[in-house]
């Protein structure tokens, strides 16, 4: 018993230490997100930046920047594996993030915020890919969205960050320090991951078995090591006979190219939540409706914290709620918290009116993180085949990217063009489209192995994947 035990708190205590180092990647996406709504406000002036500058800076990151990372970087994943990917993703980041701090002009820092860009897109389809792979199927919902946590942690630590540092260095270039903060747990990511192991699914894709159960000894007890080394022994023999490419499997075989296009909707909708219209611009929102511009990054460190204390409950929820119900509660609350906002818009202009309209934003973040944020990244890493999943979850994810960048650079132009309160009735609209996409489209997965998951699906090949529940 005592055996039995301690090798259980083996497994625990390296899942743990595993969990950790990979999820900075997700940490720095979040911040390297995040912390351009502060840094604009100062950097436009130091940099002079037009309109259009500042929507290029923003958006450069998204697209072509994560947008490309994200669509090599599930082949990148598959080819040289979920580890190494994660060390590329870690010198991008610290290249980047260096890049930023130091730009001289606006031409140099759209250059380092692309090369941000690939390693958030490349790290934003490795980090979940990995973390699926390695975790029991009783432990993966929750690995997986420690991915989400350091995410929106890593905004929140932005929000702090620029808050901080705009009340300790008064400095008109104190944006450089805050993007130079980056290369910390860049260079923390880039140590961790060369003591980690690659995950088994991928030994198992290229033919290394041995690898594979050693890393699987290392994350379960014996007899459950044992099982699943079966189960992906016999799920992946067939595979390495055959020598078709993602391109040719997605063409050929109707239920994959189902969940493929199942993926980019996810993907889609999890950006038309308008969920970045609060990251990047929340600081230029309260500043406009009268806050000034410090009380405007103070008030946005409570979105911050909203993002990170639902996002935990969220993970929480996950243990009891499936994924698909969780999305629908999701944008339901979405839709009604948006129109809320947009309405808000329509007080006259006070302080009080400023902060219902922070109330407004924190609710609609709420829902977000709590139902969407966690359960998108999840089962993205969760529906597709093993033998497509880096490449299938790259295309996933550069849909994702691309929508983010239209969106974040549409953003301005249409609060200037239909105004706050029609900008955000918009986002309404879109919202409820996006229920009633989850309710026709989207699969359960919960509580299933992602090779029994691949098999459920092959099986309901003539019907619609909604209909595929767990047992």
């Amino acid at each position: 018993m005592s055996t039995q035990t301690d090798q259980d708190h083996a497994s625990s205590r390296f899942l743990t230490r595993l969990t950790v180092i990979a999820t900075l990647g997700g940490l720095l996406f979040g911040y390297d997100t995040g912390v351009i709504s502060g840094a604009l406000l100062y950097m436009k002036d130091d940099l002079d930046l037009s309109s259009f500058g500042e929507a290029t800076v923003v958006s450069s990151l998204l697209f072509p920047g994560a947008a490309f990372g994200a669509l090599f970087g599930g082949r990148v994943a598959d080819r040289i594996g979920r580890k190494r990917s994660l060390l590329v993703c870690a010198g991008l980041f610290l290249v980047g993030a260096l890049g930023c701090a130091i730009a001289p002009n606006v031409q140099i820092m759209v250059a380092a915020r692309i090369i941000l860009g690939l390693g958030v897109g490349a790290a934003a389809v490795t980090c979940p890919l990995y973390l699926a792979e390695m975790a029991p199927a009783e432990r993966r919902g929750r690995m997986v969205t420690i991915n989400e946590l350091m995410i929106v942690t890593g905004q929140m630590l932005a929000f702090a960050t620029n808050a901080l540092l705009d009340h300790l260095i008064q400095d008109p270039h104190v944006w450089r320090i805050m993007l130079g903060v980056a290369t910390v747990p860049a260079l923390g990511l880039l140590v961790g991951m060369m003591i980690l192991p690659d995950s088994p699914r991928w030994y198992g894709l290229k033919g290394r078995m041995t690898e594979a159960r050693d890393v699987l000894g290392l994350s379960r007890p014996p007899k459950e090591a044992d099982a699943e080394f079966a189960l992906i022994v016999e799920h992946t023999e067939h595979m390495l006979k055959t020598k078709s490419t993602p391109f040719s499997v997605i063409r050929d075989v109707p239920w994959i190219r189902r969940v493929v296009l199942i993926g980019c909707g996810l993907a889609v909708i999890q950006q038309a939540t308008g969920i970045n219209t609060v990251n990047y611009y929340a600081p230029t929102i309260l500043e406009q409706s009268g806050l000034g511009v410090s009380a405007a990054l103070v008030a946005t460190i409570a979105v911050g914290v909203t993002s990170v204390v639902t996002t935990i409950i969220g993970i929480i929820l996950l243990g009891y709620i499936g994924r698909r119900t969780m999305l629908l509660i999701g944008f339901a609350g979405v839709a009604a918290s948006q129109l809320a906002l947009s309405l808000t818009f329509l007080l006259d202009e006070s302080t009080t009116r400023s902060y219902v309209i922070l109330a407004c934003m924190v609710l609609f973040v709420a829902f977000v993180q709590m139902f969407i944020g966690t359960c998108v990244w999840l089962l993205l890493s969760e529906i597709f085949p093993l033998s497509i999943r880096g490449f299938a979850m790259g295309v996933a994810v550069f849909v994702l990217w691309c929508t983010n960048a239209v969106i974040s650079f549409l953003f301005p132009l249409l609060n200037s063009a239909l105004g706050s309160t029609g900008t955000f009735l918009l986002f309404v609209a879109i919202n409820v489209a996006s229920w009633i996409f989850v309710r026709a489209s989207v699969p359960e997965t919960k509580g299933t192995t992602l090779e029994e998951l691949e098999e459920r699906f092959e099986a309901q090949e003539g019907r619609g994947l909604a209909a595929v529940a767990a047992p």
